[in-house]
């Protein structure tokens, strides 16, 4: 909650007139408790998480032959049905993990000192601390998702993620509860270790999301603006890594690709898209596509 009772009662602790968007934060903050605000976030994720990947849901029950060159793996068809089924059962482990887990954490939010107060982050120091999130979040990531392809990790646990060998947008955080956790933990390490305000938290959390639906979607749009950021993996990568499975010790990636380069595990995928790549490409006008038979091949 502000410990301002009017708005000139802030211009006159910040020393200046407040901004346009501090304006608004205080019309709407100022009689709100910090542990309200820090609940949005469950309501973000809940609401995120239900429209983002309709676009995905639209263009595969479409199957026009103009989104269909875009998708990676077209053998695969997902009914209605089967993706409802998928929201359904991601929402079940939300609701009985994910928002309490969200709920009951907030001590650990208020403790590390995420604010909720003026003045505002400026531009430059939200997207320093995402681009320090993102680098922790991928690191830790990386090491945690490789951790989970260990035997018992991936039998106990991780073989869950693994049930869409050809993942859909719904299904990026389709997982057991205790994945859910584990990785759900890296996410949060990055604000942890560098605490910034709440409306940085939340446009964290709601950019992972929507990289992780993305990565999942199955398609590979040459128009996404990700595509303009270096090392960045995308859904073609990542689809790699799900489409062989448990077997999988490639491309571990959560955002970008440099771990699995510097740590060698890229080199299956590498091998396989330069040795099938320019014949898959004229195949598919363009497009280079996984295929069972580029797996088996040698």
């Amino acid at each position: 909650m502000l410990p301002f009772q009017s708005i000139q009662e802030a211009e006159s602790s910040l020393g200046r007139n407040l901004k346009f968007a501090e304006n608004l934060w205080f019309k709407y903050s100022a009689n709100k408790s910090d542990y309200f605000l820090y609940c949005h976030n469950t309501i973000f994720l809940l609401v995120f998480y239900t429209l983002l990947p309709l676009p995905y849901v639209i263009a595969e029950l479409l199957r026009s032959n103009k989104i269909e060159r875009f998708k990676i793996q077209p053998k695969v068809n997902n009914s209605f049905k089967d993706m409802f089924n998928c929201y359904k059962n991601v929402m079940t482990i939300f609701i009985l993990v994910v928002g309490p887990l969200q709920l009951f954490s907030f001590p650990v939010i208020q403790s590390i000192g995420i604010r909720t107060g003026l003045p505002l982050p400026s531009g430059t120091e939200m997207l320093l601390q995402m681009l320090v999130y993102v680098l922790i979040e991928d690191y830790s990531n990386y090491w945690l998702h490789r951790l989970l392809h260990c035997k018992w990790g991936y039998e106990k646990i991780h073989r869950v993620h693994h049930e869409y060998t050809a993942p859909i947008g719904f299904a990026a955080p389709y997982a057991h509860w205790a994945e859910v956790l584990i990785l759900g933990f890296a996410s949060f390490l990055g604000p942890m270790m560098v605490p910034g305000h709440m409306i940085t938290f939340w446009l964290w959390m709601v950019l992972r999301q929507m990289e992780a639906i993305e990565t999942h979607s199955g398609y590979d749009f040459p128009w996404s603006i990700t595509k303009f950021i270096p090392f960045y993996g995308g859904a073609e990568y990542h689809d790699y890594h799900h489409f062989v499975g448990k077997q999988s010790h490639s491309n571990f990636a959560s955002v970008f690709t440099y771990c699995d380069y510097i740590y060698g595990t890229n080199k299956g995928y590498r091998y396989r898209k330069s040795v099938f790549g320019k014949l898959r490409e004229k195949q598919n006008g363009g497009k280079y596509n996984i295929s069972r038979q580029d797996l088996k091949a040698e």
